[in-house]
């Protein structure tokens, strides 16, 4: 058996990390680092950065290459069911290569593997007869936890609801009916841009909890422009970014 522990470390601060996830990644037989391609190169290094300063000794590093989903498929739900499936079998193959004889490995996750990360929906495709894979979570801080303490803001309007989306449900279907506060994740093309600027008020940020954190907060009308423009410009400085932001109806 291989017992399999996802690792949520927020957004890869060493402080972000909870105890049980020290502990959990210290008695690891090995910890699975996935490459994204050199330029997400940092990513692996933050992982890597993470173990060197909370575990001793670190327990063996095992890197592998994440495969890349086809864009060219018909659909993107399509391309991203193809590309979850050649995930479940690297991840299958690493690890019965890396513990052919059943072990303990840790696949650090961003922010919290329940929360807009498919980490655990890719485990259910793991082929129950051949894998012998038995998964765990550790929870980790989310982004929108640090979102709203770095704005030092609550979530909710009082006595009001919240709702999740993405940047592509927001381009695509516009603002939710009867939505309070909109929490948007995932959103590579700016989606805000589509709504009325001056209906709505943005509290936006990047890198959060990060040394390099940026954040932009107001009515979209002041600030829509300049989010844009600071998401590109970190974006081609990092070579990725992620950020995350909550929207709200001006009163």
């Amino acid at each position: 058996m291989i017992d399999l522990y996802f690792i949520g470390i927020g957004m890869g601060n060493p402080d972000h990390l909870t105890r049980q996830a020290i502990a959990e990644l210290q008695t690891a037989d090995v910890i699975l680092i996935p490459h994204k391609g050199a330029q997400k190169s940092d990513l692996a290094d933050l992982r890597k950065t993470i173990c060197e300063k909370c575990l001793e000794p670190i327990p063996p590093l095992v890197y592998f290459d994440l495969p890349k989903r086809d864009s060219k498929t018909k659909t993107y739900l399509e391309g991203v069911v193809d590309w979850h499936s050649a995930i479940a079998k690297t991840w299958q193959d690493t690890l019965h290569r890396t513990l052919p004889n059943g072990g303990k490995a840790a696949l650090m996750i961003w922010g919290d593997p329940s929360l807009y990360d498919s980490s655990l929906r890719i485990a259910q495709r793991l082929n129950p007869r051949k894998a012998a894979i038995r998964i765990t979570v550790v929870p980790g801080l989310t982004s929108v936890q640090l979102l709203t303490a770095a704005h030092a803001i609550p979530l909710n309007a009082l006595g009001a609801a919240v709702t999740y989306t993405t940047g592509r449900n927001l381009a695509n279907h516009g603002w939710p009916d009867k939505c309070e506060s909109l929490v948007v994740m995932l959103d590579g093309q700016t989606a805000f841009d589509r709504l009325d600027p001056d209906a709505f008020e943005i509290w936006w940020g990047a890198f959060l909890g990060m040394p390099e954190q940026i954040l932009i907060s107001g009515r979209l009308s002041s600030c829509c422009e300049e989010i844009k423009t600071t998401r590109q410009r970190a974006r081609e400085t990092h070579g990725w970014i992620m950020d995350t932001y909550l929207l709200r109806p001006v009163p």
